[in-house]
């Protein structure tokens, strides 16, 4: 079967605002698929929109953050941030957040899609290098050095399990960008 590649998009308000209710879906789907992403169990559909509404939503009204989905249509496939809210001795660097694939179109390229796009973005902003962290030894920290992300170090105990009463590692990894 041959498969359409997904469509990637960097939201306006509006836009955000109209799908809410899918990228809440997506979050949810993929903290109960085991990604460490910031959030526990027990994490409802609610919860999820609730981040979306009251964390994402105020920093995109405000032009501090970009987000970015991929859609298969009809469904939004993935998501990642970019988070330009710094202090202002860092306004040539941004934060990459949240790269979240539905773990029904994993393994599809979108993840790499959507951080290609997050890079343009940032090159178009005048950001020079970009931040990000992940659990060490996820799926995503070799994904990350594929597409040219360096390790500046490992923090242990630095994030809970979302799952278990126990605490992760997390790799912290940049990328410097061509501009």
């Amino acid at each position: 079967m041959h498969r359409t590649p997904p469509v990637i998009q960097c939201l306006t308000l509006r836009q955000f605002d109209e799908i809410l209710r899918p990228l809440a879906d997506l979050l949810h789907a993929c903290v109960h698929d085991g990604a460490s992403i910031g959030f526990v169990l027990p994490f409802t559909r609610d919860d999820a929109a609730n981040y979306w509404r009251k964390r994402v939503r105020p920093a995109l009204a405000g032009g501090k953050r970009l987000v970015l989905i991929a859609r298969s249509e009809p469904q939004i496939a993935g998501t990642v941030q970019l988070d330009c809210d710094l202090m202002p001795n860092q306004d040539h660097r941004a934060d990459v957040s949240k790269l979240l694939v539905h773990p029904a179109f994993r393994r599809r390229g979108i993840a790499g899609l959507l951080m290609a796009e997050l890079e343009h973005q940032a090159v178009l902003r005048g950001r020079r290098l970009l931040l990000l962290d992940t659990r060490t030894g996820d799926a995503a920290e070799p994904l990350y050095a594929s597409l040219g992300y360096e390790t500046a170090g490992i923090v242990p105990g630095f994030a809970r399990d979302p799952f278990a009463e126990k605490f992760d590692a997390t790799t912290f990894m940049f990328k410097h960008l061509q501009t």
